[in-house]
């Protein structure tokens, strides 16, 4: 019988051990789209389970579709309810998204997730969403991209992208403009492609079947100076400049009243980026004094959160006020 050597049996050793590892990584790709709807009433009697499609927009590499059931799209609610979906346009494809649909005023494979009972019929009719026969819908689209990295054998420090101070710079250098815009009696030269690839609405203007057709100067009517230079700032470098330094004024309700300005011009161009950052930044300053000027153009711009949070501060003075009558 032979002898066990027990050396020579040994699984691990110190020497030969490794270890590895890997990441799973998940974020959110956000998007929105606008349908906008056009003779409402003549949409009635389309048929129960039938739908009015938008056209089809892309979010996190995925094609999507808005539809809307005039008259419902269950049986079993008898047409007492619109419905509202969002869809799944891209075929054969496993997806996980968060959405949001909501009417403006203001005022998996392929598939569909809405709500089958989003209003009633009737009290939609009568409601300020549908104005002029029209109605508005916007959806607000997060898809979930997850994927999973392994070790790297590599160490290549990569640097940030400086896309926006390359812009920027040419923009302060003037080469190459070609367009030029007269605000509140200042000239401001640009460069039209870089306006029209960042600008739904410069495209529009430059571009389109209805362009300018003077474009050395073109006038822009009811916006300041200082807050279209800040705009063009946002178009070239992707980011807000010194608020405070454009204004010439050190003090939070100058910087307050120069977002509230760029929100709107954001709004006005198509810019969602920075309307985002304006609003951003006016949640974060709002104050009684800037609260009711504030709140309106909330309301105006379709700013649900800007909204909200201007909503909780008057409430909470009004407890305020409530809770100090009470002691007297």
């Amino acid at each position: 019988m032979g002898r066990i050597l027990r050396e020579a049996t040994k699984p691990f050793s110190s020497s030969s051990s490794s270890t590895t590892t890997s990441t799973s990584i998940s974020e959110t790709v956000n998007g929105s789209h606008q349908f906008k709807i056009t003779g409402y009433s003549l949409s009635k009697g389309l048929g129960i389970g039938k739908y009015i499609a938008s056209d089809t927009f892309n979010v996190g590499g995925y094609s999507w579709a808005i539809y809307f059931y005039p008259d419902g799209k269950s049986v079993e609610d008898n047409a007492t309810y619109v419905s509202l979906f969002i869809a799944l346009a891209s075929e054969g494809t496993d997806v996980r998204a968060l959405f949001e649909l909501t009417l403006w005023i203001r005022v998996g494979r392929r598939g569909i997730r809405g709500y089958k009972r989003f209003f009633k019929r009737t009290l939609l009719e009568s409601s300020d969403y549908l104005k002029e026969d029209c109605l508005q819908v916007h959806c607000s689209l997060g898809v979930v991209k997850s994927h999973t990295e392994g070790p790297k054998t590599y160490s290549i420090a990569v640097p940030p992208s400086n896309i926006g101070q390359n812009f920027g710079k040419l923009l302060e250098s003037g080469k190459g403009t070609d367009v030029n815009f007269e605000v509140d009696g200042e000239v401001f030269a640009a460069h039209k492609l870089v306006l029209a690839t960042r600008s739904p609405v410069f495209r529009a203007q430059l571009f389109g079947p209805m362009k300018d057709q003077n474009t050395q100067l073109i006038k822009v009517e009811d916006i300041e100076a200082p807050v279209f230079k800040a705009l063009l700032h946002f178009i070239y470098w992707d980011s807000l400049p010194d608020l405070e330094e454009l204004t010439g004024l050190n003090s939070k309700w100058a910087s307050t009243l120069m977002s509230q300005h760029l929100l709107a011009a954001a709004d006005r161009y198509g810019l969602d980026r920075l309307r985002l950052l304006c609003e951003a930044n006016l949640c974060e300053d709002v104050a009684i004094n800037t609260v009711a000027t504030t709140l309106a153009l909330a309301e105006q711009h379709h700013c649900f959160q800007l909204k909200a949070v201007c909503l909780k501060l008057f409430n909470a003075r009004k407890s305020e006020r409530l809770a100090a009558s009470s002691k007297h």
